[in-house]
């Protein structure tokens, strides 16, 4: 498991295209804030971050691997009670989040960018 990236993966790289793209800039890559998300918006104070299906346990695309599964599902649902810590320890600091899956950035591009200007757009009217 120590092979494994936990910054600049294939799923944030393509998003941060996306951001970039539709022109929504003043972005942070991995903000020394809770549970260090992939994008923050230090004005908006919005962290977003890219959940890989696997690592987090997407009910749509997640397989568990048939040896040492008891691990794996312990696993999962660590990363998932962590990511809800994280989520609390954010909202008592202001910080909004937001949770896309690595499939949703890989084939659903607008609907994503749509949901990001939405929030962009309700804090600046906050």
């Amino acid at each position: 498991m120590s092979q494994i990236k936990s910054k600049n993966t294939k799923p944030e790289i393509i998003f941060r295209k996306l951001l970039r793209i539709n022109g929504l800039k003043g972005y942070r890559l991995h903000a020394k804030i809770p549970g260090k998300p992939d994008i923050y918006y230090p004005a908006k104070k919005l962290a977003i971050f890219i959940d890989g299906c696997f690592w987090h346990g997407c009910k749509k695309c997640l397989k568990l691997p048939k040896t040492h599964s008891a691990f794996w599902v312990k696993k999962i649902n660590d990363n998932r009670q962590r990511d809800k810590k994280i989520r609390i320890a954010l909202r008592k600091l202001g910080i909004k989040t937001i949770r896309f899956w690595q499939h949703e950035v890989q084939s659903s591009s607008d609907r994503i960018i749509g949901v990001v200007k939405n929030s962009i757009n309700l804090q600046n009217k906050a």
